[in-house]
């Protein structure tokens, strides 16, 4: 029962997400603002969120999470997980290793044709993060994603803002 629990293919629970056919992961590198999120508990109070991806000559994902604690005058906060890549066909599914070694599921389940906004989800719904390259998106591009995430089975009352200001961005 505990592994069941445990796992996210026992019955009765959600079907998998799908993740998009294809992600050109050189393409996909650089800087995401974190628009909105069910957050972990390391970014429940984040303002200002950044999340850039580097690609190193091993293959691997150097990942870099920076925000500000608080509000956007609070601590700055920085997290250099790695990304493992698993799905080498479709560059889609990655894996997130915050400590060895344990690694989160990272699943690109939206992406626009021009790279402009994604979704990473997990498979049990308990995580998702909105992301743009740039800090703001139009509100009718935001509902939108929150209906995919509804649909995608996504609790979206959970999701939180990331309020972001950057005066030399905007």
């Amino acid at each position: 029962l505990t592994l069941c629990l445990l796992s996210t293919g026992c019955a009765g629970s959600l079907p998998r997400l799908k993740t998009v056919d294809n992600v050109d992961i050189k393409r996909y590198m650089g800087p995401w603002y974190v628009i909105a999120a069910i957050p972990t508990f390391i970014e429940t109070k984040a303002y200002n969120a950044i999340e850039e991806y580097q690609l190193k000559p091993d293959g691997t994902i150097n990942t870099v999470f920076t925000f500000h604690k608080g509000g956007f005058d609070g601590p700055l906060k920085k997290y250099n997980p790695r990304g493992f890549i698993v799905d080498k066909i479709n560059n889609s599914t990655w894996g997130m290793q915050f400590i060895w070694p344990f690694k989160a599921e990272f699943l690109i389940t939206y992406l626009t044709p021009d790279y402009s906004q994604t979704v990473i989800g997990r498979n049990k719904r308990d995580y998702v993060w909105i992301q743009a390259r740039t800090p703001q998106i139009p509100e009718q591009d935001y509902q939108r994603l929150l209906s995919i995430l509804k649909e995608q089975g996504y609790d979206i009352t959970k999701i939180r803002k990331v309020p972001q200001r950057w005066r030399d961005k905007e």
